[in-house]
């Protein structure tokens, strides 16, 4: 069974959002539209406490896109974005989301960041997603949302080492790289994923 995966279409991450992607909205109506097609729709969301540590704010000198070590990881520092209970990290209104079975969110943690909706990025901590998918019998998922070469890709590399099938589909993701997205995309490849036009 397949599953829609729907990655952080949220307001920060659309054209006038704290950490915008550009042209990020061009993909709802084709998000909007893949929905039909399948059966259990999913979605995750970005939510971070306001001390979160990807912050570039909460580390006093440094400034957004800043890379930084950070407990063994290199972390890049980011605008503040999709806190907890603000605007910016709802849900695009024009996102239909009356498909959406569960929300799983990720970034909770304010030690750590969070890009895959299956892990933390340091793969410490489950959101659950790969059991809930289990449980409801899917064994192949297809990833749409922003941004591509960031949650879109570690979703789906995750996605690939729990045993699923992963598909992402062009036109149903935006990068905030594209530069980053083409290289990240032939890593997907070479590991087993499939990168296709609709």
């Amino acid at each position: 069974m397949q599953a829609l995966i729907l990655v952080d279409i949220q307001q920060d991450f659309l054209p006038g959002g704290a950490l915008a992607v550009p042209e990020g909205d061009r993909i709802i109506p084709v998000v909007n539209e893949l929905q039909a097609d399948y059966a259990l729709v999913i979605a995750t969301q970005d939510w971070h406490p306001v001390n979160h540590m990807s912050f570039a704010v909460n580390h006093p000198g440094r400034k957004p896109f800043e890379v930084i070590e950070w407990k063994g990881m290199s972390q890049t520092l980011w605008p503040v974005h999709c806190v907890q209970n603000s605007p910016g990290a709802e849900f695009s209104p024009l996102l239909s989301t009356d498909k959406v079975e569960a929300i799983f969110r990720k970034g909770t943690d304010p030690d750590i960041d969070s890009y895959s909706g299956f892990f933390d990025n340091g793969h410490l901590k489950s959101t659950g997603l790969a059991g809930y998918l289990r449980e409801k019998g899917v064994d192949e998922v297809v990833i749409a949302g922003l941004a591509g070469d960031i949650c879109v890709y570690y979703t789906a590399m995750d996605a690939l080492d729990q045993g699923f099938q992963a598909t992402i589909i062009r036109e149903a993701v935006q990068p905030l790289s594209e530069k980053d997205f083409q290289a990240r995309m032939q890593q997907f490849q070479a590991k087993g994923g499939k990168f296709i036009s609709r």
